[in-house]
């Protein structure tokens, strides 16, 4: 392969995305550039974020997730740089199987109040596969260098 080749991007996925009553007039998620790996999604209503605050702030919109995949919600680089804006419970997880109004728990971790404006861009959609895992209780694990270190115990 030269430098000039690039591999082929893989198949969208098809997302079904139902508008509820609040997100009239506002955009649908979208890609802001060609490489962008996040759909921007907009709020469908406005509200003050104190400082420290959190709140779960509402798209208007509900999604039917194809089986095996996820939706994950993270946040806006330029929102939390700017004004220290970012999503709680990150990456978030929309489930194949949920089919309700999603929203996105935008928390405030700067000293100013932040107002979110009904279609301002508030987070990114990213699809995602799932792996889903088998447990298997045993009695004993296998032995690593690491063993049971935690925080912190592989730096220095």
């Amino acid at each position: 392969m030269s430098s000039d080749d690039h591999p082929q991007p893989l198949p969208d996925v098809p997302i079904r995305v139902k508008r509820l009553p609040n997100s009239g007039g506002l955009a649908m998620p979208a890609y802001a550039s060609d490489g962008a790996a996040g759909m921007d999604v907009v709020a469908a209503e406005s509200l003050t974020l104190r400082p420290g605050a959190r709140a779960a702030v509402a798209t208007g919109l509900a999604f039917a997730i194809p089986p095996g995949w996820e939706i994950q919600v993270r946040p806006r680089s330029g929102l939390a740089l700017k004004n220290g804006i970012t999503c709680l419970n990150t990456p978030g997880t929309i489930d194949s199987d949920y089919r309700g109004e999603v929203k996105v728990i935008l928390a405030n971790l700067s000293d100013e109040a932040f107002e979110v404006k009904r279609g301002d861009r508030i987070a990114q959609l990213v699809p995602a596969q799932v792996q889903r895992a088998k447990l298997i209780e045993v009695d004993n694990l296998d032995e690593t260098k690491r063993g049971s270190g935690g925080f912190g115990s592989t730096g220095v």
